[in-house]
């Protein structure tokens, strides 16, 4: 269970998105980020989640990110936690990194969106050991797995 409500771990500052790490059986939902070199990570495995619009909150945003993407609602009751993370050399703003499960037959409801090449359910330790995966975020899953059930 989340040890903060979800939003609780932000304080309403600015922020510029938000990702989520979701699993299931051992295996984390990714996709292929288009290859077009106007976009940050072209051609990287990537996680759901992106930009913040508007005044959203950061589940907000990383719900809406996660429906556009994959066309799959976020089911708060299966959300493990939620890390804030400072802003760094390529994000001038914090951050949020969400983890959690997929529920039961969201595999089956997946309508992939059109961003992105291709998606896949990925061994944890292949996208962590992809030299082709968004850096940042593999090291957000490491934070994040002692909190995991594998």
């Amino acid at each position: 269970r989340v040890a903060l409500l979800p939003d609780q771990a932000w304080d309403g500052t600015p922020f510029g998105g938000a990702k989520i790490a979701l699993v299931q059986d051992g295996l984390i939902l990714t996709y292929l980020r288009d290859d077009k070199p106007d976009i940050r990570f072209p051609g990287l495995w990537d996680l759901p989640g992106g930009g913040r619009e508007g005044g959203e909150t950061p589940l907000a945003c990383v719900a809406r990110e996660l429906f556009e993407e994959f066309g799959i609602r976020l089911d708060r009751d299966r959300l493990v936690g939620v890390r804030r993370y400072p802003p760094s050399k390529t994000t001038p703003l914090p951050v949020f990194f969400y983890w959690g499960y997929l529920a039961p037959g969201q595999l089956g409801q997946i309508r992939f969106g059109d961003e992105g090449q291709r998606w896949c359910m990925m061994v944890v330790d292949e996208f962590l050991a992809r030299a082709d995966a968004v850096k940042p975020l593999q090291q957000r899953v490491r934070d994040c797995l002692p909190d995991f059930e594998l």
